[in-house]
């Protein structure tokens, strides 16, 4: 490679990042001289953060006590967060809860898909699964078929249309494939599913955040979203369920719990389930993590998913564009789609020898993942992300190839 062709690259980043509106963004994070591309895993630490959690444990926890309930909104928390994430996905407020983990969710989602498509008349006795989704998702959906008497039939998402017919109940896909990071079609999916009388169910954690979504405006019925990858809302930050408005009156979670109870304090024992979005709520929240991912989220505000969707198209475009400059031709193949309809923010490349090469780039200030057994995986955050990262790392990334011999 030339050192014209070097040159050439990073003065285009360094151009880019100069006219990049979100640039200013990036010093809202604890970041270092590295290069983190694996926010579609774990955001980086937005830097306001730890002074807001320690106010959670010294004056709501320490000093207020059980006081901070109501006096810190504690109780009303999981709805409130949730209208805090529902402009990022396209949603109208009092739909979304913020509460449990993905996978408790995902299950809360489809049993309640099957309850839901079961009010339309009886037959529908099958359950579509994204076959390429992530493994969480097929086993809780194969826990709720047997459950619920259903069967499970896996479909690559591209073939959901004609996998569908009148025994369909529900249907549960990714919006964007972990490993490869294709983005499949939510809004021609969504209709094809309604077509056939179903329920679709998608599971937006590597979406939200990262691009559009628009829940409402093409009528999901239900969803699900992690929020620790592209909203950086901590480690083990609380999930979020989606139920759409006209859905609510008769969503049937199959984990009634106290904190979903019409009136949770009458300690009842029987259930009457509360309404809106509350329905979506089990036991007592997790405030301290609940709390870090309200704060964390302040760094949405007054940015536009518009603007962080063209950001991530161009990083991960001009990305490529140094993978092909710099890496020796044959010892990596992109497996993400070039067209930007089928794209989320990530590039995963098929590298025989991604183990060592994403162990030396990692040492080498360069941390993407792995996705065994051949996949080296990197999230494009466009929030902290620069051009001069993406340039970096595929320079980087030729460099380490050229040290770890081909198998």
């Amino acid at each position: 490679m030339s050192e014209t062709t070097y040159t050439e690259l990073r003065e285009r980043a360094a151009a880019l990042d100069a006219v990049d509106p979100l640039a200013p963004q990036r010093k809202l994070f604890a970041l270092d001289d590295g290069v983190y591309l694996d926010g579609n895993s774990l955001g980086a630490l937005p830097v306001h953060v730890p002074a807001r959690v320690q106010d959670v444990l010294t004056r709501q926890w320490g000093e207020l006590r059980i006081r901070s309930w109501g006096e810190s909104g504690w109780w009303t928390a999981p709805e409130r967060i949730g209208d805090r994430i529902a402009p990022l996905v396209g949603a109208a407020a009092g739909q979304i809860v913020v509460g449990d983990s993905t996978s408790v969710n995902v299950f809360k989602a489809v049993v309640a898909a099957t309850r839901l498509a079961s009010l339309a008349g009886e037959g529908r006795d099958e359950i579509l699964v994204d076959a390429t989704t992530f493994p969480t998702d097929g086993y809780i959906a194969a826990s709720a078929a047997r459950l619920t008497g259903h069967r499970i039939v896996p479909v690559d998402p591209a073939d959901v249309p004609s996998a569908l017919g009148d025994r369909t109940a529900a249907v549960l896909l990714n919006q964007v494939d972990f490993r490869t990071g294709r983005l499949h079609d939510l809004p021609g999916l969504t209709a094809a599913v309604h077509a056939a009388g179903a329920i679709a169910v998608w599971d937006l954690c590597h979406s939200a955040g990262a691009l559009p979504v628009g829940l409402d405006e093409h009528g999901v019925d239900l969803a699900v979203g992690c929020t620790y990858k592209y909203l950086n809302g901590g480690p083990g930050s609380p999930a979020y369920l989606y139920v759409a408005e006209r859905h609510q009156a008769a969503f049937d979670s199959p984990l009634p719990g106290w904190n979903s109870h019409a009136d949770p304090f009458g300690m009842t024992p029987d259930y009457a389930p509360a309404d809106g979005s509350v329905r979506g709520r089990v036991g007592t929240p997790d405030i301290v993590s609940m709390l870090t991912l309200e704060a964390a989220l302040d760094v949405w505000d007054g940015v536009s998913v518009d603007a962080v969707r063209a950001k991530s198209l161009a990083l991960t475009d001009f990305f490529l564009e140094c993978v092909e400059a710099y890496v020796p031709q044959g010892r990596v193949v992109s497996v993400t789609p070039a067209a930007h309809a089928e794209r989320g923010s990530q590039v995963a490349l098929r590298c025989a020898e991604a183990e060592p090469v994403m162990r030396r780039l990692i040492e080498r200030g360069v941390v993407g993942d792995l996705r065994r057994p051949d996949v080296l995986r990197f999230g494009f955050t466009p929030l902290y992300v620069g051009f001069a990262d993406a340039e970096r790392a595929a320079r980087v990334l030729a460099e380490v190839l050229d040290e770890v011999p081909a198998g």
